[in-house]
């Protein structure tokens, strides 16, 4: 079932899906499956592709020992998608067709009920290949609410043209985005900073929208959240540095690490910011890549993070598994995955419980 609404062009917003009982959760939160789409279109990629359906049928695995796995597939992607995955226990195969593989960005934004055992719902957004950067991407535009469809889920329609790799939230209604990513005129021109929040609140049931900036090299999002800042808990937010000066992501993340810094979430904390150092000057075939440990998944007992064989992993990995007390921590090899602009968040769409 569809839902259109458009909410206020200024105002609190609030009374869109929070009156309906749903919010947007925490990505602790538990979940019921993971939606990814078997990668064969490499508009996006650097380099060799030639290794990356191995490295892929690698994270489906491993996803799939905490978590179901619903893979996108259809002609014959199906059937390579088959052969990579054969015997993988919890994973299934869909027969959707999806260009990118990116579905945290093409994918739909999951809603939560309020009450115990309330059923998910969704916003799909509108799709334009990250303001439109790859065409075509009219297949992709359909993919949310083709995996709302099939999961059976209500469906709200969100007017903004967003990907799901621009929000990050606390679950207790504070929103973290780039305002590069959403106030942007090749995704939402003409729109304020406040019709926008007012959107965000009443298609996500937040109540707090904290802006910030910067973004990666390399990275062809505008700077997604999830590469930058990531909550771990409510006011406490992990942050990307770069501490070397020669690299040109320094100065965007020390930017955006004073940014949060001067923040406070929507009950008033300001925000505990917790840096963690990402990789320097990394690249492929000469381009440098937006490498950041912060594109990790959680998925129910685990947190599945990127790690790209530098002096950078061990130290991320300590700080996050220092922030998710009681889930496993399971470092997975990234340099090949990174080779298309993102990791293993982009890759994934977790669906809640």
């Amino acid at each position: 079932m569809a839902t259109h609404a458009r909410p206020p062009a200024t105002g609190r917003g609030g009374e869109g899906v929070a009156a309906l009982g749903y919010r947007l959760p925490a990505e602790w939160e538990p979940q019921e499956a993971v939606w990814m789409a078997w990668p064969h279109r490499w508009a996006t990629w650097v380099g060799d592709v030639e290794p990356v359906p191995a490295a892929f049928a690698r994270l489906v695995r491993l996803i799939a020992r905490f978590v179901p796995v619903r893979v996108l597939a259809a002609g014959t992607v199906l059937d390579t998608a088959r052969r990579w995955l054969a015997g993988a226990a919890d994973v299934t195969l869909v027969d959707v067709a999806a260009e990118e593989p990116w579905l945290r960005d093409s994918g739909p934004v999951w809603l939560s009920g309020h009450a115990a055992g309330s059923p998910a719902a969704a916003v799909c957004w509108g799709w334009n290949a990250w303001g439109g950067r790859y065409a075509p991407w009219e297949i992709d535009a359909r993919v949310g609410r083709a995996i709302a469809t099939r999961a059976g889920r209500r469906v709200f329609t969100g007017p903004l043209v967003l990907e799901g790799g621009a929000l990050e939230t606390d679950g207790e209604g504070t929103l973290l985005v780039n305002h590069r990513c959403i106030e942007d005129e090749r995704r939402n021109p003409g729109r304020s900073r406040a019709e926008l929040e007012a959107t965000l609140r009443h298609f996500l049931g937040i109540d707090t929208v904290v802006w910030i900036g910067g973004d990666l090299a390399g990275d062809d999002t505008d700077g997604h959240v999830d590469q930058l800042a990531r909550f771990v808990a409510p006011g406490r937010v992990l942050a990307a540095r770069q501490p070397d000066r020669g690299d040109p992501n320094h100065a965007s993340l020390a930017g955006n690490l004073a940014l949060l810094a001067a923040a406070s979430d929507g009950r008033g904390r300001k925000l505990e910011v917790i840096p963690v150092d990402i990789p320097a000057h990394f690249g492929h075939a000469g381009t440098q890549l937006p490498a950041s440990h912060l594109n990790y998944l959680v998925c129910n007992d685990a947190v599945i993070v990127p790690v790209f064989g530098g002096p950078t992993d061990e130290p991320a990995l300590r700080t996050i598994a220092a922030c998710f007390p009681g889930r496993r921590v399971e470092p997975c090899p990234a340099d090949v995955l990174v080779r298309g602009r993102g990791a293993i968040h982009c890759l994934t769409c977790n669906q809640p419980a």
